[in-house]
């Protein structure tokens, strides 16, 4: 599985932007899918995840409320719709494919992983 992150950019505290990942592969729809985030000298560290159906989500708990995530199986993509930007939300984005169907916040369960896109949050 090939994943390719896009839609980062230059934002003010308090806009909405939204983040695409593109797969490759026809076995998109078998794998929960996950963004993560990386701010500088900081580690990477769990944003939100789907299940393989998009039925399931769950969200760290700086995000619950501001970000949604959501798949379109057919188009083999996965989005981070983020609102209510901070400045504390600028990080480089990365969406990851899990080992299982089911939504999945840890690191170890992703084996897949795209090379990000940064989000800057300016005051």
């Amino acid at each position: 599985v090939q994943l390719q992150a896009s839609g980062g950019g230059l934002v003010q505290a308090g806009g909405s932007l939204t983040l695409s990942c593109a797969a490759s592969g026809r076995t998109f729809k078998s794998y929960a899918m996950g963004w993560f985030r990386q701010a500088p000298g900081k580690e990477r560290e769990f944003v939100a995840t789907v299940n393989w159906g998009g039925g399931t989500t769950n969200y760290a708990d700086s995000v619950k409320g501001r970000f949604t995530i959501s798949r379109d199986n057919a188009k083999n993509t996965v989005y981070l719709q983020m609102n209510s930007l901070k400045l504390e939300d600028t990080a480089v984005y990365l969406c990851a494919a899990a080992g299982t169907p089911y939504a999945a916040s840890t690191l170890r369960a992703y084996d897949y992983w795209g090379r990000g896109t940064l989000v800057t949050v300016s005051s």
